[in-house]
């Protein structure tokens, strides 16, 4: 009777160590402005189950913002997965006395970040992220800026993840590219030809895309 009793009580233990490893969700942190915003909540959909996916608080906005506010937005939880961004932001010509919403302005504008200067603050943001946590990094690229954007230049999009390619490459931190994908979703279901932003189906659309490239990491 005691061996039985021994036995029960061993696989119960053994089946409650089990069931609580596989129900173990995995920690992922989304770092990003308003297109990471926009498409994270089905992200969190989509890896319900499999994955806590939490979005740093507000807009990442720029790397200067990044430098700022890393350590803070990575705090103490133990991540798996950082997937992160910035370019958008970088990339964008401001001028104060402009009427457009965030006062952009191409034409007569400075540009937040210059390439050199993006390339100088990424390089630093992965150096620090990687010192603030042991998690798997990747990068994903900017995503499709259109011709009649007020703020940015369409080709830039592609000249900086050009350069952040090569810092990620450097670091060894994977690239998740979504700007081919980001381009094809925006002609489509994009707020329009004057704006990066996407209606709730292109979030939805990029969302899904994001999700399946998780999916294989996290396996």
């Amino acid at each position: 009777m005691n061996k039985t009793i021994i036995r029960v009580g061993v696989l119960l233990i053994l089946l409650t160590t089990v069931a609580a490893f596989q129900t173990k969700k995995k920690q992922v942190l989304i770092i990003g402005d308003s297109i990471s915003n926009g498409y994270t909540p089905f992200v969190q959909q989509n890896l319900d189950g499999i994955a806590e996916v939490v979005h740093n608080p507000g807009n990442g906005k720029h790397t200067g913002n990044g430098l700022k506010h890393i350590k803070d937005w990575i705090g103490e939880t133990d991540w798996d997965i950082i997937h992160f961004n910035w370019g958008l932001w970088d990339l964008c010509y401001r001028h104060p006395e402009s009427q457009v919403q965030g006062q952009r302005d191409k034409v007569n504008g400075t540009i937040t970040y210059s390439l050199e200067e993006y390339e100088t603050n990424l390089d630093s943001l992965v150096r620090l992220i990687k010192k603030y946590s042991d998690a798997e990094l990747i990068f994903v690229t900017t995503t499709y800026v259109p011709e009649e954007e007020a703020g940015r230049f369409s080709e830039d999009a592609q000249r900086y993840n050009a350069v952040a390619k090569k810092i990620m490459k450097a670091h060894g931190v994977a690239v998740n590219d979504i700007y081919a994908k980001s381009r094809r979703i925006h002609r489509k279901y994009g707020k329009g030809d004057d704006d990066v932003h996407y209606t709730e189906k292109g979030s939805e659309k990029l969302g899904k895309h994001i999700s399946n490239y998780l999916k294989k990491q996290l396996k």
